[in-house]
C-alpha cells in the first residue's frame, strides 16, 4: 500500500503506482533523447537522386549517389516537456556534413567524383505526442513538424575551377528541394524507429530455463512537467506458461527525484511473481547426496549418534541423501533497506541400502529467514542470499523421538555450505534488466525502500540498427 503520509496524488511530490516496474524518465535524459536523435542521423544511407535542371543552354543532367551523414551538429537543442500531452523539441543552427557520388552531364561536358556536402543553419520545431487512448500502435508519435533547411555548401573532391563552381549551384538545387520536402518525414521516421524500441516485440526475455519475465508497456506513457513515466507489467512467469500470479499489485509512492537520469521502480510485486514462478517450476527443491556434497561425506553414522535407531540400519555406515522441498511460496518482504525472503520447506533423510533403494529415516519441516542483497552487473540485476536463521521441527520419523535442537548445528552447517551457495550460483546468472530503445545504465545505484527497488541511473544510448531513409 501506499506510504503513510504520502498521498497518491500526481500533484503532490509523490506519484502512486501499482505496477510491477515502472521506468521513469527525468528532464535530465534530455541528453539522452538528444544522442538518440544524433545517432539516428548520422551514418544513414539515402536512395540516389536523378534528374536535370535547365540552363541556358540545355539540361544539366545528374545523379547523387552513395548518400550518408557522416557527422551532426546540434549546438542548440532543446527537449521540454508538455505535461499531459507530449514533448517539444526545438533545434536551433544545426549542421550536417554529408558525403556523396556525383556524376553531371551535359551535351557538351560529362564528370563525375566524389564530394561533400556541408548544411548549416537548420531549425527544427517538432511536437511528439502519446495516444490519448490505446487504441492507437505506437506509444509516441511525431504530430507536428517544421524545418527550416538552411545553406547548402558542396566542396566536389578535387575539382576546382569555374566550370565546376558553375555547375555546382545545379547539384545545390535537388539537395536543398529533397531536404525541404523529406526533413519532417525523415524525422517522423526516427521517431518510429524509437517507438519500435519501446514497444519491442523482445519485451518478454528469457531469464533462464526456468522463468521469463515480461517487460511489455502496460498503459500509455505519461507526461509531466519534469519527468515521464512508463509502466511496464514487470511480472515474472514460468517459461512458456503465463500463469497469471495470485498476487495483487498493491500500490507504492515514489517521491519526486531528479539527480540521475533515469529511475526504475521494481515494486515488491515483481518478485512475489518471481518467487511463484520459480515456486512453481521447482526451483526451491534440491536434493543432496554424497557425491554431490562439497565438504565432508553424509552418511548414517553422523546420524546415529544423536539418533541410536539410525545405527540399526546397519554396521556399516550407509550413505545418505537429503530431499529438500519448499512447501510454500516464498513470501517476500521489502523495507527500509531490507529485503527478506521467508521460505517455508521440508528436509527428508534417506538412507541409500546396499540395493540402492532409498529408506526414508526421518523428515523436518523447516522455517528459515533470509537477506537479499543486490547489485547490477552487464545490464542485469543480481542477487545474493544470505540464511539469517533456520528452525527445524519434526515432521515425521520412522526412526522415533528424538530431540531436533540436536540436529540443528549439523543441518545448519549443510545449509550453509551447500544449500545457500547453490542458490545463490543461480541468482548470479541475474535478471536481465528492461533494454528500453538501446539505453545503457551507467553509474546506477540501488535503493531498497518500503514496498519497492529503487533504482536511479544515468544511461548511455547506442544505435546498432541501420534504416534507409528517404532522402
Amino acid at each position: 500500500m501506499a506510504a503513510e503520509g504520502f498521498p497518491c496524488n500526481i500533484l503532490s511530490l509523490v506519484v502512486c503506482y501499482s505496477k510491477g516496474l515502472v521506468f521513469t524518465l527525468q528532464r535530465r535524459a534530455r541528453e539522452v533523447g538528444l544522442e538518440i536523435l544524433k545517432q539516428n542521423m548520422e551514418k544513414e544511407h539515402f536512395p540516389d537522386l536523378t534528374g536535370h535542371e535547365k540552363f541556358g543552354l540545355g539540361n544539366v543532367k545528374y545523379n547523387i549517389s552513395r548518400i550518408h551523414v557522416t557527422a551532426v551538429e546540434l549546438p542548440s537543442a532543446s527537449i521540454s516537456l508538455l505535461p499531459g500531452s507530449g514533448i517539444k523539441l526545438v533545434i536551433g543552427n544545426a549542421s550536417l556534413t554529408i558525403d556523396m557520388n556525383w556524376n553531371i552531364r551535359t551535351w557538351m561536358f560529362k564528370d563525375s567524383g566524389r564530394g561533400t556536402v556541408h548544411i548549416s543553419k537548420v531549425f527544427v520545431t517538432a511536437i511528439l505526442s502519446t495516444p490519448l487512448d490505446n487504441a492507437g500502435p505506437t506509444s509516441i508519435a511525431l504530430t507536428s513538424c517544421r524545418t527550416t533547411p538552411g545553406d547548402v555548401n558542396i566542396k566536389l573532391n578535387g575539382k576546382t575551377g569555374f566550370l565546376y563552381n558553375f555547375f555546382i549551384k545545379y547539384l545545390k538545387k535537388p539537395i536543398h528541394r529533397s531536404l525541404v520536402t523529406n526533413s519532417c518525414p525523415n524525422i517522423r521516421a526516427g521517431i518510429q524507429l524509437i517507438d519500435g524500441d519501446l514497444r519491442s516485440p523482445n519485451a518478454v526475455m528469457q531469464i533462464d530455463d526456468l522463468a521469463e519475465v515480461d517487460y511489455s508497456l502496460s498503459g500509455l506513457p505519461a507526461v509531466f512537467q519534469t519527468f515521464i513515466d512508463l509502466d511496464l507489467k514487470g511480472v515474472v512467469f514460468p517459461a512458456g506458461n503465463h500463469t497469471d500470479s495470485p498476487y495483487m499489485a498493491a500500490s507504492f509512492t515514489i517521491p519526486d527525484q531528479s539527480d540521475s537520469m533515469l529511475y526504475l521502480a521494481f515494486s515488491e510485486y515483481f518478485f512475489q511473481s518471481s518467487s511463484f514462478a520459480y515456486y512453481t517450476a521447482g526451483a526451491f527443491n534440491m536434493t543432496i547426496a554424497e557425491e554431490t556434497c562439497s565438504y565432508f561425506n553424509i552418511n548414517t553414522e553422523i546420524f546415529s549418534s544423536i539418533i541410536p535407531e539410525v545405527a540399526k540400519y546397519s554396521i556399516t555406515p550407509y550413505p545418505v541423501m537429503l530431499k529438500l522441498m519448499s512447501t510454500e511460496i516464498p513470501t517476500i518482504s521489502l523495507q527500509q533497506d531490507s529485503f527478506t525472503a521467508e521460505i517455508q520447506g521440508s528436509v527428508e533423510v534417506l538412507a541409500i541400502l546396499p540395493d540402492s533403494t532409498t529408506q526414508s529415516l526421518f523428515t523436518l519441516n523447516i522455517a528459515a529467514n533470509t537477506s537479499i542483497s543486490l547489485n547490477i552487473f552487464d545490464q542485469k540485476l543480481m542477487g545474493s542470499l544470505c540464511l539469517n536463521r533456520i528452525q527445524f521441527s519434526l515432521a515425521h520419523s520412522n526412526v522415533g523421538s528424538f530431540e531436533v535442537v540436536l540436529l540443528e548445528n549439523i543441518l545448519s552447517y549443510i545449509f550453509q555450505t551447500e544449500v545457500i551457495p547453490s542458490a545463490n550460483a543461480k541468482l548470479s546468472k541475474g535478471f536481465p534488466l528492461p533494454n528500453l530503445a538501446n539505453v545503457t545504465l551507467t553509474r546506477p545505484h540501488i535503493a531498497i525502500v518500503q514496498g519497492y527497488v529503487l533504482i536511479s541511473t544515468d544511461a548511455h544510448y547506442k544505435h546498432y540498427r541501420r534504416r534507409e531513409t528517404t532522402c
